[in-house]
């Protein structure tokens, strides 16, 4: 028989309806008899027992809000009756143990990856053209529209084609009526032209509205996450458009590249405006220079690496109350194979993490990374607050209405994207990744801004969970959408790549569909399988000012 309940651990204070419930509705859980007060929408929780004004109350095992007034049992949890509770965290917790999971079935798989000079081995194969400071996206724009459509890049075709088409019928005297129903049953897949570098990926050109007139930690950590992208192994090579005079200077970028790869030996051409006669000759040069190294960089093949060379990043965005018990512990299970196979995580979003911090603090490989996490966590709630915001407010209408009524339900759900095992190192906003296991990365909860940090901070796979849901991809890494609701996927099949909602359904279970999570991973790491988000040329790239997102 189908649950319609759920009471996600032994001790909780309140139920998830899987289903919509309607008041006065009689429910039975564990030898208990529940009369619902209220209509309970799916997704949404209710009171399983009696609440006084001022308690606490428990979800995922941890304490994630207060009641503001009683509540009976049976009643529907919302804004009206509870409260955000966020307890407070110390370095003096306990370092709890891990079982890794069994990794046998999964022994001696390999994915056809990149192998990068320096060690790393990519997914991808792409060619990035990069600007320094605002003032050459223009100029980033005109490479874009001599480059990409000519190579067989472009994504427009298809579409300048269909405003050909309305043209001719307007010409002709076609009706409004007709105008709109030509579209109908036209498809997609149609015109798309062919590549000239077959082996490249792409060209992705990374716009973003920085490099100057902030501070100089702006400058320095743009330069950092632009760096990330420039070394990362999904790329082949780079090319820098640069004014000149920005804050954003080349010896900057220069030295986190370094950083990061020391003596870097892929093709990277940096153009600076203000030493050229004049914007033409150096466009000109760039795309000159840009086609030759499209010729190196379709030298490169895919050949077998270890699972350990992925680097995985977990992200959420537009979730609801169906992402806590299906899509993101499935990915956390997968995070956890990964993990026990010698590969990277990297768990984000620390605004999503308010409120659980204690459970991830024992789960510290030591009290240096501990302290770390402590330490960035602390100073960016600092710092949210002198801007009149703080970490409760990360919760958006669309996550309320659909279940997640204080930010710590949000984050003990968002937290399960990151498995259970030993946390290895805590990286501050685009820091590089060099410890392998579970990685804590300071990001906001803005899903675009956060993703775009994860790949800078050396994510080749994303694996993005969504409840309501969100478009997002990345230029550079492919980003695999996993739906927690089956309805979801159904609506919007053009944007999931995964439906977890045969967890919710009972049809599937957390580890089973972790293992498929994982194939899939390898699937898409391979080039064998093409996202949705890469399908739809989703190449969401926003840098973040620190304290001015949550």
């Amino acid at each position: 028989m189908k649950n319609t309940i759920l009471k996600i651990h032994h001790s909780d204070d309140v139920m998830v309806a899987l289903t919509d419930l309607r008041r006065g509705e009689k429910l039975r859980h564990d030898g208990q008899s529940i009369n619902l007060q209220d209509g309970i929408p799916a997704k949404h929780k209710f009171a399983a027992r009696d609440l006084k004004a001022g308690e606490t109350i428990r979800m995922y095992g941890v304490d994630v809000g207060e009641a503001k007034i009683a509540i009976a049992k049976g009643s529907l949890i919302s804004e009206t009756n509870i409260k955000n509770l966020a307890r407070d965290y110390t370095s003096k917790g306990r370092r709890k143990s891990w079982d890794p999971p069994d990794i046998r079935r999964f022994s001696g798989l390999t994915f056809d990856g990149y192998h990068r000079p320096d060690g790393q081995v990519g997914t991808a194969n792409y060619w990035v053209v990069v600007p320094l400071v605002f003032c050459e996206n223009r100029n980033l724009t005109t490479i874009r529209e001599a480059m990409a459509e000519g190579l067989g890049y472009g994504k427009t075709e298809r579409y300048r084609r269909h405003v050909e088409k309305l043209i001719q019928l307007y010409q002709t005297g076609a009706s409004a009526e007709e105008l709109l129903n030509w579209e109908q049953g036209e498809s997609d897949e149609a015109g798309d032209s062919e590549r000239l570098f077959s082996h490249v990926d792409g060209i992705k050109f990374l716009a973003h509205e920085g490099g100057c007139g902030g501070t100089p930690d702006d400058s320095e950590a743009l330069c950092g996450l632009l760096a990330g992208y420039i070394t990362h192994p999904n790329v082949a090579g780079a090319t820098v458009l640069s004014l000149g005079c920005q804050h954003a200077q080349v010896e900057i970028l220069e030295g986190e590249i370094e950083k990061r790869v020391p003596d870097f030996d892929r093709p990277l051409y940096i153009f600076e405006q203000q030493r050229f006669s004049s914007e033409s000759v150096m466009l000109r040069s760039a795309i000159s220079q840009t086609f030759v190294g499209l010729i190196e960089a379709n030298k490169c093949r895919r050949g077998p690496a270890r699972l350990s060379k992925l680097v995985l990043g977990v992200e959420c965005g537009a979730s609801d109350g169906f992402s806590g018990i299906s899509a993101n512990p499935a990915i956390g299970h997968c995070s956890d194979l990964l993990v026990a196979m010698g590969g990277t995580v990297i768990l984000s979003e620390f605004p999503e993490l308010s409120g659980v911090e204690q459970d991830l603090i024992d789960r510290c490989v030591n009290d240096r990374v501990a302290e770390r996490f402590i330490v960035l966590q602390r100073d960016y709630e600092k710092k949210a607050r002198a801007v009149g915001a703080s970490f409760d407010m990360n919760p958006s209408p669309g996550n309320i209405r659909d279940g997640l009524v204080t930010n710590t339900i949000k984050s003990a759900g968002a937290v399960r994207k990151g498995g259970i095992s030993p946390i290895t190192d805590v990286l501050d906003y685009s820091e590089w990744v060099t410890e392998s296991g579970l990685n804590l990365l300071c990001t906001p909860g803005n899903d675009v801004e956060s993703t775009t940090g994860l790949v800078g901070a050396g994510a080749n796979l994303v694996l993005f969970s969504t409840g309501v849901g969100a478009p997002t991809g990345n230029p550079v890494a492919p980003v695999i959408k996993v739906s927690s609701n089956s309805d979801l996927s159904t609506r919007m099949s053009d944007i999931i790549d995964m439906d977890a909602g045969g967890i919710i359904t009972s049809e599937e279970t957390t580890q089973s569909m972790g293992e498929k999570l994982l194939k899939l991973c390898i699937e898409t790491a391979s080039g064998r399988l093409i996202t949705k988000a890469m399908h739809l040329d989703q190449d969401d790239f926003i840098p973040w000012k620190r304290a001015v997102s949550l």
